[in-house]
């Protein structure tokens, strides 16, 4: 008897549905094909063991599974359940009249419980787009693709309720998530909060501004003057993700296995590796390509901190997708993109010992050596970010205030009203919604400057050396500071703050 029965596999963030078709006939032997890796193989063993243990047995015959696409690769153990239903309905084990209106996913234990798998929601996207009813996976995933509308999710803690279900002994329950109402509701603000900073108003200003206009941000001073403290602030002061965010930034999440019952993410992500981590590790790949760090920082945040310490070759990959907001993996027989649309905030010391610059500490480091560690950064690199800031150690009479800073809440209002003005602004630009992400053209359109803020930003080049990225970037921080003080015209004013977050452009900063 032939069935067939309906997988899926997950390439980049995208699912494509797999066709098992199983064939039982006399003879014996147990035979795979269609380019299962090796988990896939072993998958044999597994179902066996999972099915008598629940009082049903692999058929004695010649069972032949066929796993369509043949010339795409299946890997993984999650296709342990599409099989095992597979060979139970083609051995009249369980009913099949309904079984292709299912998509069946789930990796088995040797009891016949279910494991989780991962890229549950792509999965479940695209059973809704092909037409499926109705989505079997493990419980531990069925809040994540539950979020998906017009589906029906059923979650199983073991495959005997999946017998059950088609034999009309016992029908599962279905998973329901009203996704609006859950997102609405668990929006909150993180943890940390900007009130806890002392002082460092300056920098402050400077984060609601990275944080109005998505600007990438590199923050430059010597050990415990509060670099670290402030990044992992950064994300209490972004406007609250949209559902669309949500449900982009959680696809990612799914792909690589990081969430488990909490469905939809809420919470901007904030990702801060190790300054160990390798080439693929940041921005993704592998023999199976999988997204990497900056791909799981999407619609957040990418903290590095202590930039120098983390290998030149690491960094310089990052300069395509800092500038793209996508990374493009290729492989010999296939393409995968992922979004990597970032804010990306770097910290390092002003010199190896790190305390150049600063009035209450002896130099230690030589112009040569100071010279060797910042080589560790390229222009190039240094060039994609926006805003260059000097942070120095807070005194101790700040330190012992009791008043509290200005909180989260109170600047994150500022930023959410200016980011207002630019998604009205770029209300017509396909995957521009602030001014970070303005390309050439647009920043000609909207950043215009009257004849006295381009005979400044004209002195400014000058002096300073400046390449023509660093102007861009300068007209685009200086039309994120326009929107905070709601003004339609870039001042001096703005222009010469802007000039500010450029230290180190400036010649003569080593000195």
């Amino acid at each position: 008897m032939l069935v067939k029965v309906y997988g899926s596999a997950v390439f980049g963030i995208e699912a494509t549905t797999i066709t098992v078709e199983v064939n039982i006939d006399k003879g014996i032997g147990y035979h795979l094909v269609g380019l299962p890796d090796n988990a896939v193989r072993e998958s044999s063993y597994r179902i066996s063991a999972a099915l008598n243990n629940n009082n049903y047995k692999l058929p004695g015959k010649k069972i032949i599974i066929n796993m369509a696409p043949a010339d795409i690769r299946k890997e993984g153990a999650s296709y342990d359940l599409t099989l095992a239903v597979g060979i139970l309905a083609a051995s009249a084990q369980i009913k099949s009249e309904a079984i292709h209106e299912y998509i069946i996913m789930g990796e088995l234990s040797l009891d016949g419980s279910l494991q989780p798998i991962r890229g549950a929601l792509p999965i479940a996207i695209k059973a809704r787009e092909e037409g499926y009813k109705h989505l079997i996976l493990p419980k531990e995933n069925a809040k994540e693709a539950a979020i998906v509308d017009d589906l029906e999710v059923l979650g199983v803690e073991n495959i005997l309720e999946v017998i059950n279900h088609f034999n009309d002994d016992k029908k599962i329950e279905p998973t329901i998530v009203d996704t609006r109402a859950e997102f609405y509701k668990n929006i909150d603000f993180p943890e940390f909060d900007f009130s806890d900073v002392k002082g460092q108003e300056s920098i402050k200003r400077c984060m609601e501004i990275a944080a109005a206009g998505g600007h990438n941000i590199i923050l430059i001073g010597p050990p415990g003057s509060g670099k670290t403290m402030l990044a992992k602030r950064l994300p209490s002061i972004l406007p609250p993700m949209t559902l669309h965010e949500a449900l982009e930034t959680t696809k990612i999440h799914s792909v690589v296995g990081k969430i488990k019952k909490e469905g939809l993410l809420y919470q901007r992500p904030f990702r801060s590796p190790h300054h160990t981590i390798s080439n693929v590790a940041l921005v993704g790949g592998g023999q199976y390509p999988r997204p990497g760090e900056i791909s799981l920082s999407h619609n957040g945040v990418l903290f590095l901190d202590e930039l120098p310490e983390f290998k030149r070759d690491v960094l310089e990959v990052m300069r395509q997708p800092l500038e793209d907001r996508e990374v493009t993996i290729s492989r010999a027989k296939f393409t995968v993109t992922y979004p990597s649309s970032f804010m990306l905030v770097a910290s390092m010391n002003p010199s190896p010992s790190g305390f150049f610059n600063d009035p209450n500490s002896p130099m230690t480091s030589s112009p040569q050596e100071m010279q060797r560690y910042l080589s560790k950064i390229s222009g190039p690199l240094l060039d994609r970010i926006d805003i260059h800031i000097e942070v120095t150690p807070v005194p101790f009479a700040k330190l012992s205030e009791e008043r509290k800073g200005e909180s989260s809440v109170a600047i994150r209002k500022r930023v959410t009203a200016s980011r207002e003005i630019q998604s009205e602004r770029f209300k017509d630009f396909e995957n521009v919604h602030y001014n970070a992400q303005m390309n050439v053209k647009q920043i000609r359109e909207f950043c215009k400057l009257s004849p006295e803020s381009l005979s400044l930003l004209k002195t400014a080049m000058e002096k300073l050396n400046l390449s023509a990225r660093a102007y861009d970037r300068i007209l685009k921080v200086s039309r994120t500071i326009a929107d905070l003080a709601n003004s339609k015209d870039i001042s001096p004013d703005h222009i010469a703050e802007a000039i500010q977050y450029r230290s180190l452009d400036r010649d003569g900063w080593l000195g």
